[in-house]
């Protein structure tokens, strides 16, 4: 049986009257992509907040592991193994490349604020941020300006900081957003091969990228999931095409 790393049961969030998100169970598997896909205002954000701890929850619970979560903040719960992206780049544009990874493999340390120390001394948080960049594929990039690399390779380098914490989770906000078609590919083959031993949530509009990265596909509008199955079974699930696809990927 594939190990479930993160589970979420009838989250719900209420802002006044709205639901924006509305009684949502989602499984977050080893090995595995679970994209969630729909339209904009869905739901898909605000969920990817609720298991992230940036929002707490009306209602409904959140398991990391074995540890229940809920309403946990946002830096304990990826002191937990849960690592995330946002849909805006957040990286440190002065700093290196190897310094932004570096930054934040330090942070899972428990001397990670004793400033006075020499950080390139720490052997095992190089070798953390030395393996990260050769995930992201960014080693070739490791001494330039942050600021300086393109749209592309600064989202590499989200999520390769990312990476450096360990996470068993991965929560991906729009990873693609804003990419030619070259850079879309190379983040599409990144997500390829971190696959392994993470268990992957991605929010993405580029359903080319979606359907062929996923294997587990919730498809939500208006705060509420509509269908949740493989990329065959959404793809051939007619409220799913009336409701957001439309007909190109039937």
């Amino acid at each position: 049986m594939t190990e479930v790393l993160l589970s979420a049961k009838n989250l719900t969030k209420r802002f006044g009257g709205l639901a924006a998100v509305n009684d949502v169970s989602i499984d977050l598997l080893r090995n595995h992509i679970h994209a969630v896909i729909g339209p904009n205002g869905a739901g898909k954000s605000t969920l990817t907040n609720l298991l992230s701890g940036d929002l707490p929850p009306s209602s409904g619970s959140v398991t990391l592991g074995k540890l229940d979560v809920t309403g946990w903040t946002p830096e304990k719960i990826s002191g937990q193994g849960l690592g995330r992206s946002y849909q805006k780049t957040n990286i440190f544009l002065p700093f290196s490349v190897w310094e932004n990874v570096r930054l934040a493999g330090q942070s899972r340390q428990p001397f990670a604020m004793r400033w006075l120390n020499r950080a390139r001394q720490f052997a095992s948080i190089n070798e953390r941020a030395e393996k990260a960049l050769e995930l992201a594929g960014l080693t070739y990039r490791k001494d330039s300006i942050a600021g300086t690399i393109s749209h592309g390779e600064q989202r590499q380098l989200e999520i390769a900081m990312t990476l450096a914490t360990e996470p068993q989770v991965l929560l991906l906000d729009e990873p693609l957003a804003g990419m030619g078609t070259a850079e879309a590919e190379r983040m599409v083959a990144l997500l390829q091969n971190i696959k392994k031993n993470h268990g992957i949530l991605l929010v993405e509009h580029d359903m080319d990228a979606v359907f062929t990265l996923a294997d587990r596909l919730t498809v939500m509008v208006n705060g509420q999931v509509i269908a949740s199955g493989t990329p065959a079974e959404i793809r051939a699930d007619a409220g799913v095409q009336a409701a957001y696809l439309g007909e190109e990927h039937a």
